[in-house]
C-alpha cells in the first residue's frame, strides 16, 4: 500500500519528449505529490531542475537537444544526492549500463506500470525526505531543496540572501564557514563588504530567528551552534 503521507511533500520532475507518455505518466500520479512538472528534452530538465529543485527526476534517455544521460551527469554535478529514475526502450540495453557511470538510481523497461514507479518512490520516500530536511535543533528546520527555514513548523519569512547564508552553513554544519567565503557568497557581485555591514546581516537573521542559532567564531567566520546540530 502507498504511504501518501511519506509522498505528499515531494516535488517530480519528467523529462520526456513524447508528450502523450508524460501527459499520462503525470496524470497517473499527480495526486499522489506536492507536484509534477513537465520537460521535454534535457535543456529544458536542467533548466526545471535549478528552477524547481525537485526531489526525483524521472527522464527519457533517447531526446532531442541534450539526451537523458547527459542531463544526468549535468544534474548529478549540481547535487551529488539528486535521485534520477531513467525509462528506457529494452533495445537501449548499452545506454543503461553506461547510466551506472552517471549515476542512475533506478530504471523502468518501457512499458511499464506506474504502479511500479509510485512503489519505488514509496520505498525510498523516508531517505528523500531526510536528505531534504535538516533538524537544526528542536526548533528550526531547514528545506535543503527550497532553502526555507522553518521555526516550529511555520516558515520564517528570509531575504533571499539570508535564505543563502543558511544553506550555506547548513551545508558546512560542524564546520567554520569563512568570513570570505560569506562575503563572495552572498554579494558575488561586490568587491568589498565592509565588517560592519556582514555584522549588521548577521544581527538582523539573529533578530528574525534566535539570538543562540548562529556562533561567531572570532577572526574565522561562523557556523550553526554546536548545541544546534
Amino acid at each position: 500500500m502507498i504511504n501518501r503521507q511519506q509522498l505528499k511533500d515531494l516535488k517530480l520532475l519528467i523529462v520526456e519528449d513524447e508528450k502523450k507518455l508524460s501527459t499520462f505518466l503525470k496524470d497517473a500520479i499527480c495526486e499522489y505529490f506536492a507536484s509534477v512538472t513537465l520537460a521535454s528534452n534535457g535543456e529544458e530538465g536542467i533548466n526545471k531542475f535549478n528552477k524547481i529543485h525537485p526531489d526525483v527526476i524521472i527522464t527519457d534517455i533517447m531526446m532531442p537537444k541534450m539526451d537523458g544521460l547527459q542531463m544526468a551527469k549535468s544534474i548529478k554535478e549540481i547535487n551529488k544526492e539528486a535521485h534520477i529514475i531513467v525509462l528506457s526502450a529494452f533495445s537501449e540495453k548499452e545506454k543503461l549500463l553506461k547510466s551506472i557511470d552517471v549515476g542512475i538510481n533506478k530504471y523502468f523497461i518501457k512499458p511499464f506500470d506506474p504502479d511500479e514507479l509510485l512503489h519505488h518512490i514509496d520505498k525510498i520516500a523516508l531517505k528523500l525526505h531526510n536528505r531534504r530536511y535538516m533538524n537544526i535543533n528542536k526548533e528550526f528546520m531547514f528545506d535543503k531543496n527550497s532553502k526555507n527555514l522553518y521555526q516550529k513548523e511555520q516558515l520564517v519569512k528570509l531575504t533571499p540572501r539570508e535564505r543563502e547564508f543558511f544553506a550555506l552553513l547548513v551545508q558546512n554544519a560542524n564546520m567554520i564557514v569563512g568570513i570570505e567565503l560569506i562575503k563572495r557568497t552572498l554579494w558575488p557581485k561586490e568587491q568589498e563588504i565592509s565588517p560592519e555591514r556582514l555584522r549588521t546581516f548577521i544581527k538582523r537573521v539573529r533578530i528574525k530567528t534566535s539570538k543562540n542559532l548562529i556562533d561567531n567564531i572570532s577572526g574565522q567566520g561562523y557556523t550553526l551552534s554546536k548545541d544546534n546540530i
